[in-house]
């Protein structure tokens, strides 16, 4: 808090939530420590990056004036976010009665022993909404952006699980298909070499009853075996 001869000054510098493009605004209140009517008036050096409502008035004895300063929407951020710009508040002892309209710059002349009180204030900036900072780690010494690759690997896997899982059904179609085919080949192949096989069996049961008279030669016993083996044979296929 500032204080002088006349009014007290809180805060004793002015704050602004710095952001690009949009308006920021802080409060003062003047507070007159006195008896008697005071004036005071607020001066900048940069009034056109600053409003200031109200920039002078009065003060009655014992009381508080509030006072908005509005900074404009800066373009860009100052060298190391330090602001140059300076506030003034002059203050004065004004005569009973006296009244906004009454004031003039006259009123604030240093002249005839007239007392002004001056109090400087400072422009800072604070960020409104202070960037973050980017981890470098996690606390296990990993870098942060693995959980990301991570979600992105397994959501890669993921859709290739979903691809081949929708392929499945077509190939496996294709291989059912194929084996039955190749069965259906074997097992009219079989049957067209059995058939072949029984007539030649009849044909060599006629020659061997017309030679031994009815008796079964070894090649006879040979082939029944070999038929039965190979019906066995289908029979576990299909």
């Amino acid at each position: 808090m500032n204080s002088g001869d006349y009014i007290n000054i809180q805060p004793s510098e002015l704050k602004f939530a710095f952001e690009l493009k949009k308006q920021s605004s802080c409060s003062l209140q003047l507070t007159n420590k006195t008896d008697k009517y005071v004036a005071f008036k607020v001066k900048t050096t940069n009034p056109k990056k600053y409003c200031v409502r109200p920039n002078a008035g009065i003060i009655l004895p014992s009381s508080a004036s509030n006072i908005t300063v509005t900074m404009q929407g800066p373009k860009e951020a100052p060298p190391d976010m330090q602001c140059k710009d300076k506030f003034l508040i002059q203050s004065v002892v004004a005569p009973d009665g006296t009244t906004s309209k009454d004031i003039s710059a006259e009123l604030f002349n240093k002249g005839d022993g007239k007392v002004v009180d001056e109090f400087k204030m400072r422009v800072v900036y604070s960020f409104a909404n202070p960037p973050s900072p980017v981890p470098e780690g996690s606390e296990e010494g990993s870098p942060p952006r693995t959980a990301a690759v991570d979600d992105g690997n397994q959501n890669f896997a993921l859709f290739d699980a979903v691809s081949r899982s929708l392929e499945d059904p077509k190939e496996k179609s294709s291989q059912t298909w194929s084996a039955v085919s190749k069965l259906t080949e074997e097992k009219a192949a079989a049957l067209q070499q059995n058939q072949k096989l029984r007539q030649e069996l009849e044909l060599l049961r006629k020659e061997s009853s017309g030679r031994q008279g009815g008796g079964f030669s070894v090649l006879l016993v040979v082939l029944v075996g070999l038929i039965g083996v190979l019906i066995g044979y289908l029979l576990k296929k299909t």
